[in-house]
């Protein structure tokens, strides 16, 4: 009996040896911190940067330029009417037709490359110019506005299988109405393969906690700053979204530049046009998703992020060059990469 007991007690101890050198697989992780009720991943690594042709990098200096010459309240009926000549005259010196396009209630400004193929559907860029009242609306929209502009200027000679259009969308502020009297003319719909709207893409915010979220938001947000771009786009229309995934890329005389910071990117695929998730609703990029158009938001998610959304203090002062650049640098490519492919960009249901 006795050997059976000191059998006992020389297990037991084995036991607790090993459990004590083995507690390390057991140890309880701290819990992640909340913000907001979302969790945030703080150390999320960047993408891989790609060399892409240098003849696509995007030039700070005339984005800045762009933003102070449109550095004006574009309210009144004037105001939009001198902003309509800037952009007008800047398309024309890049070899552009631009075309004006009156509705009720203001002016739309049209321009198309055609491509190579004429079976490829149409890529367009577009943005709004018109700001609220006493905002000269530096980052809302004049950056959207310059990054269209450079657009044109970096692609407009540039052979590619799509037809590329460029927009800009009068009385936005006023209830989206350029971009509605555009998605009304049914027939030019059925060439257009997708569209990349741009409502804000030059604020950043570095201080934790300085970025803010909707409610329901699908997915992981990359940081709790405000230093990523934004992309929404609707399910019916994934490979739209995601050529923003394989964005980050980089011209080669841009490496070990200032133009090399690339911002993160994060795309967020929206359900039912957005029905859920009304605070996703609020651009040019919505009357295409009720066209069933495949449309995509590209933002710095405005008022979410910048204490600067309507206000008379969103002056150029206010950007931020370097995740101004970067935005650009990745539309510019997202748009070169969608103009180079010929498949339809709705999702694919699984075979």
């Amino acid at each position: 009996m006795k050997k059976w007991i000191w059998l006992t007690l020389l297990v037991l101890m084995a036991i607790t040896v090993v459990g004590s050198r083995g507690s390390t697989f057991f140890e309880q992780r701290p819990s992640p911190p909340i913000v907001e009720s979302i969790p945030v991943e703080t150390t999320q690594p960047k993408p891989e940067l790609k060399e892409v042709d240098s003849a696509l990098q995007v030039s700070a200096d005339r984005l800045l330029t762009h933003i102070q010459k449109l550095n004006f309240q574009r309210y009144t009926t004037k105001e939009r009417s001198l902003t309509r000549t800037y952009i007008t005259t800047e398309l024309t010196k890049y070899g552009w037709k631009p075309k004006l396009e009156n509705f009720s209630e203001g002016v739309n400004i049209f321009a198309e490359r055609p491509g190579t193929d004429k079976t490829a559907k149409a890529i367009l860029v577009a943005a709004h110019y018109d700001t609220v009242a006493l905002s000269p609306g530096a980052d809302d929209n004049a950056s959207g506005v310059a990054v269209v502009l450079e657009i044109a200027r970096l692609l407009g000679s540039r052979p590619t299988p799509r037809t590329l259009q460029l927009a800009f969308f009068d009385q936005e502020e006023a209830g989206l109405f350029g971009s509605q009297a555009f998605v009304s003319k049914t027939a030019r719909l059925q060439n257009l393969g997708g569209a990349i709207v741009m409502d804000m893409v030059g604020y950043a915010c570095y201080t934790p906690g300085c970025q803010k979220y909707p409610a329901g938001l699908p997915v992981k947000p990359p940081s709790d700053k405000g230093d990523f771009l934004a992309v929404v786009g609707d399910t019916e229309h994934l490979p739209l979204l995601n050529a923003f995934q394989s964005s980050q890329m980089l011209p080669s005389t841009a490496l070990n530049k200032q133009e090399s910071n690339l911002p993160a990117v994060l795309t967020v695929p929206i359900p039912f046009k957005g029905l859920l998730t009304p605070d996703t609703l609020r651009s040019d990029h919505a009357p295409f998703w009720y066209q069933g158009v495949g449309a995509v938001l590209v933002t710095d998610t405005a008022n979410l992020r910048t204490p600067h959304y309507h206000q008379s203090s969103d002056i150029p002062a206010t950007i931020e060059r370097s995740f101004f650049t970067g935005s650009a640098q990745i539309v510019v490519n997202a748009t070169s990469a969608l103009l180079q492919k010929k498949e339809v960009l709705e999702t694919q249901s699984p075979s």
